[in-house]
């Protein structure tokens, strides 16, 4: 297929040097705004900032499932990058390959048209993708939580089912679609089902029907609750999700997904038609296109945040495989706080390769983790000091009100949590968001063959 170059649709001269970064995640967001920042300063005109993304958008993700719970409006965890990255170059489009000897990328816009692109300067922060396993029926009945669209599936399709039971004649099926299976007990996943659950209670108020006949059950082959936090924090959260009527079956995953039911790796059967998947993810497919070192499918890269032989090209966030200075030998893990301090990082040390001030290698220590799990509960760890109950609740929402960032942002969800502690939920299916739309896509996952011990 032909490519076509792509230029700035711009009266102005192009500029003399060009950073081009891949992405639209934490790592890429924070490195293009300090970027900008420090070229500002600098009076560093000739050199030209562009962010190349699928999306025109940051995703807040910590708070996607509160907008599967129906209690964040999902335009409010997405912060635009027109008007927000000011003086950054925003072009939709997702790359597909990399020429690190032309310097240049090839990219493809949402109508399918082929472009390329000229770099000077390279930042690659695509991020990471659903991961799923060869397990029959998951990539067809199963559903994510990667995306806003992903969210708002699940909560639309949730409300519809619990709507279908109330006028079911059969009780099987009405059985059925009042139970939903979620796999993956970390944060994501049970921050998941605590909001879902809190979704169910306020349906059945609203609709009539009894809380306790909705069903929830909760998979991971790990042996507790949210490793991520430590044994203690994970037993109080198990507490608060089994208190909640959520069935928590640790040391299980599914073996077959079906339209109307699943098989469990114990054989078990339970008939269901909501099947959430957040079992992890892996880094973007990109990363294994480029020719370069990874580790584990993550891009290798030095403290500085380079990739080794090319002084030009730099990486981190989720797709990037970043020493951590601070536990030596181990790799910072893949979260927003850390993709957010690297992208800082990464800011300080690309303009340093253009001669705009001294580098610096990326060292951050883990401040700890916030869980939220539905009214009135969350488990959090901030400086190491273990919380559970309401004062780890208002813990967890002040840190996402100080992390989102834009100002009008975290005014609107800070009125959805205001909203939320004294008016009920409102339920309804908006119809938004169809199956197909919300489906995993083969551009957004990585499907792997099923290993032992793997979620």
């Amino acid at each position: 297929m032909n490519t076509v170059p792509l230029h700035p649709q711009s009266e102005k001269a192009e500029p003399a040097t060009s950073v081009v970064i891949v992405g639209s995640g934490f790592a890429a967001f924070e490195c293009a705004r300090g970027l900008t920042r420090r070229l500002h300063r600098a009076r560093a005109a000739e050199v030209g900032v562009t962010i190349v993304s699928p999306v025109d958008y940051l995703q807040y993700t910590p708070l996607l499932a509160d907008v599967a719970g129906g209690l964040v409006d999902p335009r409010f965890v997405c912060i635009p990058l027109a008007g927000t990255l000011r003086g950054v170059r925003a072009v939709r489009g997702r790359v597909d390959g990399v020429d690190f000897d032309r310097h240049t990328l090839s990219l493809t816009d949402p109508e399918g048209r082929v472009r390329t692109l000229s770099w000077d300067r390279l930042v690659l922060t695509p991020g990471s993708v659903t991961r799923l396993f060869d397990t029959p029926g998951l990539a067809t009945h199963a559903h994510g939580l990667k995306s806003t669209a992903e969210a708002l599936y699940l909560r639309d399709h949730v409300i519809e089912q619990l709507e279908l039971a109330h006028v079911e004649e059969s009780e099987a099926r009405a059985g059925a679609r009042r139970t939903i299976v979620v796999v993956g007990a970390s944060y994501s996943g049970s921050e998941l089902t605590a909001q879902l659950r809190a979704l169910a209670d306020a349906a059945a108020k609203q609709i009539g029907f009894d809380r306790a006949s909705v069903r929830f059950v909760l998979l991971d082959l790990a042996s507790h609750v949210m490793p991520e936090l430590g044994q203690k924090l994970g037993d109080a959260a198990m507490r608060v999700l089994r208190s909640r009527g959520i069935d928590v079956r640790l040391g299980t995953t599914l073996k077959e997904v079906h339209a109307d039911h699943v098989v469990l790796s114990d054989d078990s059967r339970i008939d269901t038609y909501t099947v959430a998947w957040v079992a992890g993810v892996t880094p973007s497919p990109l990363i294994a296109t480029l020719g370069l070192e990874t580790e584990r499918g993550r891009l290798k890269v030095q403290t500085d945040l380079q990739v080794p032989g090319h002084p030009d090209v730099f990486a981190a966030g989720d797709a990037a495989a970043v020493p951590d200075l601070t536990q030596p030998g181990k790799n910072a893990p893949p979260t927003a706080q850390h993709a957010t301090r690297q992208g800082k990082t990464l800011a300080r040390n690309v303009a340093a390769s253009l001669g705009y001030g001294e580098r610096k290698d990326y060292r951050h220590s883990d401040k700890g983790m916030v869980v939220d799990l539905g009214p009135r509960y969350a488990v959090a760890n901030p400086l190491g000091v273990h919380l559970s109950g309401y004062s780890a609740k208002i813990v967890a929402r002040a840190y996402h009100l100080y992390a989102l960032p834009r100002l009008v942002n975290r005014w609107a969800v800070a009125l959805a949590y205001l909203t939320d502690v004294f008016f009920p939920r409102t339920v309804l299916s908006m119809g938004f968001v169809s199956g197909p739309d919300a489906q995993f896509a083969a551009n957004e996952v990585v499907q792997l063959p099923r290993a032992a011990g793997a979620q």
